[in-house]
């Protein structure tokens, strides 16, 4: 068994103990599409699978729950693989209609859904991950938002948290933004009292780690 196949079982092995009701279902299900996602997309991007969630539960306007192939919350970012036979040559109307559905049903949920057909992923899949990189850079600098109103140290910062996916620490802005520590503790200093990003663990006076917050998020997810 090579690598990939080892490492993708062990993630979906901890995420099925975790899973619950129709999610766990889902789980058990031919997952080939998943994988192909992950082995020739989402892994060559990102490098590691942490923050990515198999089969991602959201629930619709009408109270239905729909999921997902990828989904990777801190970024608000659905990703999927279409195959053509099921998702266009074979489907019905009805199966066509809640498809449309669901589509909007993300997009209520403010994420952004981001298809690929199979063919993309086995075929040209360097033209695939170009297009997920562009995504990612321009949800992080597009000129005209909130986001470039700020001082560029703090959109910066934004933008490295944002592609981390998950906490960091003062030493990771330092390396971020090339600059000490103190200079480092004062932008975070700003960019708490502007509740874009908050401390996780410590003290009054000394924090620990950070995340962004979701003003912040709200500020990367502004493409227009």
């Amino acid at each position: 068994m090579e690598r990939f196949e080892e490492e993708f079982e062990k993630l979906l092995e901890v995420q099925k103990a975790a899973a619950t009701g129709q999610r766990s279902e889902m789980l058990n299900r031919n997952l080939t599409g998943t994988k192909l996602l992950m082995k020739n997309l989402l892994l060559p991007v990102f490098g590691k699978s942490d923050g990515m969630v198999l089969e991602y539960e959201m629930t619709g306007p009408s109270g239905v729950k729909i999921f997902g192939d990828v989904g990777l919350p801190s970024l608000r970012l659905i990703v999927e693989e279409d195959h053509f036979i099921t998702h266009a040559e074979k489907v019905t109307r009805d199966r066509f209609s809640f498809e449309r559905a669901r589509a909007r049903s993300v997009a209520v949920n403010l994420f952004i859904y981001f298809p690929y057909s199979r063919d993309e992923l086995e075929k040209r899949p360097e033209e695939s991950q170009r297009s997920l990189y562009e995504l990612l850079g321009k949800l992080g600098t597009k000129e005209g938002t909130g986001l470039m109103k700020l001082p560029v140290y703090e959109r910066e910062v934004l933008r490295c948290a944002w592609l981390r996916g998950q906490t960091f620490r003062l030493g990771d802005v330092s390396e971020w933004l090339l600059l000490g520590r103190e200079t480092c503790r004062k932008i975070i200093w700003e960019m708490q009292k502007k509740e874009l990003v908050c401390s996780v663990g410590g003290g009054p006076k000394r924090c620990y780690e950070f995340h962004i917050t979701e003003k912040s998020l709200q500020l990367l997810m502004k493409l227009v």
